[in-house]
């Protein structure tokens, strides 16, 4: 009974497919809604995203001031402190907005 009762074809279920569609793109809405209210409220308070920010290294202030004096380069710089060109500019961009 309940078998032939559920089983849809054609219109019924092409209008059947529509309703739950709907109901799927109303729920993702609302998903999206509320994710984006809790990241708000989160910032609100002082939250925090994403990785953490490496420490600077101890002889960093050495290397920076040879860096600005432009004794050495920003590469050289970089394999002095074991790590890449890219995080010394993160460190370099970070330090300078820091003593601003």
């Amino acid at each position: 009974f309940f078998r032939h009762y559920f089983y849809l074809t054609g219109t019924k279920f092409i209008l059947a497919l529509q309703v739950l569609s709907y109901v799927a793109q109303i729920e993702r809405e609302n998903t999206k809604q509320r994710q984006a209210e809790g990241i708000k409220a989160a910032k609100e308070k002082g939250v925090r995203f994403g990785r953490p920010q490496l420490p600077y290294p101890e002889n960093f202030e050495e290397i920076y001031l040879c860096y600005k004096e432009k004794q050495i380069s920003k590469r050289e710089c970089a394999r002095r402190l074991s790590t890449n060109h890219t995080t010394f500019s993160n460190w370099v961009n970070r330090y300078e907005l820091k003593k601003e």
